[in-house]
């Protein structure tokens, strides 16, 4: 089917009400996997990396640039995320020219992936603001339009937002669970859109099983004890670029290694039962690991409680960006200030060391630094 006429556009109150057993889950975060579950994660260990396995070009570093006027009446502004993307790209790569600093990660002849976050919806997604402004740093690199991709794993999210070819014209907008023009995740033969695209030769295997009802099926693709890759990491894309939202989920956080995971495989619904587990592992597979190569923390707006929804009362104005090719190490300074933010408005009086349980995995995987003492961070303020 035609891509351009493929999708329907769902209204926000019919969406969040589609979703609402996923956001349900996606809430209710254990701090511990019950017990020892088997999973394939030592076949992610024994690939060899590549060059821009992470934790990327500079391990252990973070760039923190803050803008007080980044968010005006609640709006988050394109001209101030642009800057504070200029001042974090410089920063990060120590180059002086802005094309340079991008094209020490991509180049003219790669698909872009840029990895969003419209789980919320349009109180708390990665804001245009931000995501224009890298590709529009992208174009000026020298990066064609055509090569550029905005995905994330559910395709009506992204419309809902805004992720729409109106608003990008010249940019595929993808997902990998997709609804056809008339409403419906099936198409003539009875088969998932989403079957088509997951790719069933990488996978991450947990020995829970994955049983849903037919209102819940068509968000998780497939039942059981695989989570498959979405082909839009393992085919469609040379470089990933993620753009996650500074947010809690409870007592933890969920931001760069998060948005990856749980945004990149089928059959999530099974894996809150093993969530820190499962933002660390899937990262380690090769899709990912050897993809992810620049991480940007949309901290405009976010939340200090009541996430991975959007609940009004808990959004707040961070006015800020992180910048690393560290997911581990941005997620860390990132857990910092949402963790703060909780404890200044009264909601927790201490961090639990069990809530960054998955951030320390993913050290334990070689994916990135946890140790904040070993975190250089740099702040800049425009």
């Amino acid at each position: 089917m035609k891509r351009r006429s493929f999708f329907k556009i769902l209204s926000f109150s019919g969406l969040a009400a589609a979703f609402s057993p996923v956001v349900k889950a996606a809430q209710a975060t254990p701090f511990i996997g019950e017990g020892e579950i088997e999973t394939n994660i030592n076949d992610a260990l024994k690939i060899a990396r590549t060059e821009n396995s992470m934790p990327g070009l500079f391990p252990a570093k973070v760039v923190k640039v803050n803008d007080e006027q980044s968010v005006i009446d609640g709006e988050p502004q394109e001209t101030a995320a642009y800057n504070m993307l200029k001042s974090g790209m410089l920063a990060l790569t120590g180059e002086s020219d802005l094309k340079a600093a991008w094209l020490k990660f991509v180049s003219p002849n790669e698909r872009i992936g840029l990895k969003v976050n419209p789980v919320a919806g349009k109180q708390l997604s990665t804001s245009h603001a931000v995501t224009k402004s890298v590709i529009k740093q992208l174009q000026e690199a020298g990066i064609p339009t055509e090569n550029i991709i905005i995905w994330d794993r559910r395709l009506m999210q992204l419309h809902e937002v805004g992720y729409t070819e109106e608003n990008y014209p010249g940019i595929k907008i993808t997902g990998t669970e997709c609804m056809d023009e008339n409403g419906s995740f099936y198409n003539a033969e009875g088969k998932l859109y989403g079957e088509e695209r997951i790719d069933k030769d990488h996978y991450f295997y947990a020995d829970l099983e994955g049983e849903y009802d037919s209102y819940t099926l068509p968000y998780m693709v497939n039942g059981g004890k695989y989570s498959y890759f979405s082909k839009i990491c393992t085919q469609e894309v040379d470089k990933i670029i993620n753009i996650p939202i500074l947010k809690n989920a409870g007592a933890t956080t969920t931001l760069c290694l998060k948005n990856l995971s749980f945004g990149a495989i089928s059959n999530t619904g099974r894996l809150h039962k093993l969530w820190h587990e499962t933002c660390a592992y899937i990262c380690a597979f090769p899709p990912l690991r050897d993809k992810v190569v620049l991480n940007i923390v949309d901290g405009l707006i976010g939340c200090f409680e009541g996430g991975p929804a959007a609940n009004p009362q808990f959004i707040c104005e961070y006015k800020t960006m992180l910048f690393g090719t560290d997911p581990v190490a941005v997620d860390r300074i990132g857990h910092d200030i949402v963790i703060a933010k909780r404890i200044e408005e009264g909601i927790q009086q201490t961090d639990n060391k069990k809530a960054g349980k998955f951030i320390d995995l993913a050290q334990e995987l070689k994916l990135g630094t946890s140790d904040r003492d070993k975190i250089e961070l740099s702040e800049i303020n425009v």
